[in-house]
């Protein structure tokens, strides 16, 4: 991750993780997987020298055959592109309708619109629901902190895998199904 999105996903008073959003909670250090990592061995696919995973890293960056080889992936993957990425909405992070700032996760847009802009009565697009298949990119919201509130308490995909093709209420009532399913 970059910093600027790392600082993000720490920023909330519960801190996140930057893949899947699941909360996270002070730890210790994984002493056993340190010590899994200096005791395991690996072969550089470059250069085929063997050495701990633990100098890998430092191996790979001074290795140019090494380099030669990652170079080689690269140029194999990227000549025929699958498809155009531009043709998917990002649904992870959004930026701030009201302000300039950028790379929020759902929850924190909420927090720091409710920190910063809760008097402000500007009616605004919401940039959660606008990323959706089945949201207006042009509405704009009458009391967006009120529909912060009603509708972005929590995300969808914590709770459910997300179906995109779904509308808004079927996944609202998958979510209330596996609640008490849950329960």
């Amino acid at each position: 991750f970059c910093t600027h999105c790392l600082q993000e996903c720490l920023k909330p008073k519960k801190p996140v993780c930057g893949v899947c959003r699941s909360n996270l909670s002070p730890g210790s250090r994984a002493l056993d997987l340190e010590k899994q990592i200096e005791t395991t061995e690996t072969t550089c696919n470059g250069c085929n020298k063997k050495m701990y995973l633990s100098k890998m890293r430092s191996h790979a960056a001074s290795c140019s055959k090494y380099q030669n080889y990652i170079m080689e992936g690269v140029k194999a993957v990227t000549k025929e592109p699958l498809h155009n990425t531009r043709n998917f909405p990002n649904r992870f992070t959004f930026p701030c309708p009201y302000c300039s700032e950028k790379n929020f996760d759902q929850e924190g847009l909420v927090e720091h619109c409710k920190t910063l802009h809760s008097m402000d009565a500007k009616q605004v697009v919401c940039p959660i629901c606008a990323s959706m298949p089945w949201g207006d990119p042009n509405y704009r919201s009458a009391n967006f902190m009120e529909h912060l509130q009603r509708r972005h308490r929590f995300s969808y995909d914590t709770f459910v895998v997300c179906d995109y093709d779904a509308d808004e209420d079927d996944m609202m009532a998958q979510v209330l199904m596996r609640s008490l399913r849950d329960k």
